[in-house]
């Protein structure tokens, strides 16, 4: 799969990043070489190598379940900067506008 510096450009936007040709020209190697990897990965043959689940030779710990105290909404809302009826108010970051 061959990455161009418009699929830079589009991931870009969709992050509302921007970068300059010198940034671009690099992202665009660096992100063809890993994919490049991945293909390399691919092509390995794991059809007799067993499944991993856990690389380390441990046992999973779990804690004793039993009720703790949990703040109740109004208690969690004391702390909160701005609210509106109940909720917590923050600023927009969505803009409907945008074409990226």
């Amino acid at each position: 799969m061959k990455i161009t510096k418009e699929d830079i450009k589009h991931v870009a936007g969709l992050s509302r990043l921007e970068f300059s040709e010198d940034e671009l020209e690099k992202f665009t190697e660096q992100m063809g070489d890993i994919i490049n990897m991945a293909d390399q990965l691919a092509e390995v043959d794991t059809k007799d190598v067993p499944e991993t689940v856990q690389v380390v030779d441990r046992d999973t710990v779990f804690r004793e379940d039993k009720p703790e105290h949990w703040e109740t909404r109004e208690e969690l809302m004391e702390n909160v900067p701005e609210k509106a009826d109940g909720y917590i108010k923050v600023p927009v970051i969505i803009d409907k506008d945008d074409n990226a």
